[in-house]
Parts: structure tokens; C-alpha cells; sequence
């Protein structure tokens, strides 16, 4: 079976990091990884003001639905780190990004440990990360917009490695 892990860098909106919890949670990943300036859940020994994490913790939950306790996750500030640790662990790295190197995540073989990287909503992955992943997967669209939301090109893209 794949082992499969998420990272999602510099998301903004609550409401996506408690989908992508529950989307992970549902499709058997094993870790998801919440770094840079994305929200997260309480934890123990959070060292945000508690009226914040509360707030935040709130707003995760009404999308989460229970997944933020059920699926494992981790708040890392630094993604350089968490690529780092990951490789040296056998993951192979693949973003998540629509860009001139991408190839369409239907034509790619997943490996037996992947992590995929997803980015901010409005910007994606910054472009000094791109330069250091190798592989780049888009999700081609038919209408006339240019992007789906990050959560739920998350949700095809793991089912894709996941089963397919």
C-alpha cells in the first residue's frame, strides 16, 4: 500500500485546512503536514495567545468534522525542513502546481511514498520551492477557469495516487 503524506504551505483559509483534514482522514493518508503561515488545530503546548488558537480551532472544526482529531497532523513553520526530512525518508516530492514543467497528474506513476505539496489559494507554491522539486503535476481543466480550489484538486490528485 502507498504511503502517502500532504503538505500544505501557506494556505490562508481555515475552512480548507479543516477540508483537507477531512479529505485525508477519509482517504487513509498518513500524515499531513500544515507549515508556513497555515492555520492548525490546538495542539498541546501551543504557543499561539489562546483566544487565537481557539478562534482558528473553531473555524477548522466546522469543516473537519472530527478529522482534526482523527487525522495525524503536524505544524512545521519551516518548509525547507520538512522536504528535507521527508526525502532522506524515502518520499519522493511532487507539487501540486500548473507550471511549464508540469505534467498531467493522470499520466504520472506514483512511487510507493510520495508526499504532495499544495500552496496558497491565490499564489500557489512559491517559485524558489518549484526550483527544487522535480516532479509537477497539474490537473487539466475543460472550462474557462484556471485553477480549482487547492482542497479540491487535493482530493482528485490523492485519490489519483492513492487507488489508481
Amino acid at each position: 500500500m502507498r504511503q502517502i503524506i500532504v503538505i500544505a504551505h501557506n494556505m490562508r483559509s481555515t475552512h480548507n485546512v479543516g477540508s483537507l483534514l477531512r479529505t485525508a482522514e477519509g482517504l487513509g493518508i498518513k500524515n499531513v503536514y500544515l507549515t508556513g503561515y497555515t492555520p492548525y488545530p490546538f495542539k498541546d503546548g501551543d504557543g499561539r495567545l489562546p483566544h487565537l488558537s481557539k478562534k482558528l480551532h473553531t473555524q477548522i472544526q466546522k469543516t473537519a468534522l472530527g478529522a482534526e482529531v482523527t487525522q495525524v497532523w503536524i505544524y512545521a513553520e519551516n518548509l525547507s525542513d520538512i522536504l528535507t526530512k521527508l526525502k532522506k525518508d524515502g518520499f519522493t516530492i511532487a507539487a501540486l502546481e500548473k507550471t511549464t514543467d508540469a505534467m498531467p497528474l493522470s499520466s504520472y506513476k506514483s512511487p510507493d511514498r510520495i508526499a504532495l505539496l499544495l500552496g496558497n489559494e491565490v499564489t500557489g507554491i512559491p517559485k524558489e520551492v518549484l526550483k527544487k522539486i522535480l516532479i509537477h503535476l497539474y490537473i487539466p481543466m475543460s472550462g474557462k477557469k484556471e485553477s480549482f480550489n487547492v482542497v479540491q484538486a487535493a482530493a482528485m490528485a490523492l485519490y489519483q495516487l492513492r487507488f489508481l
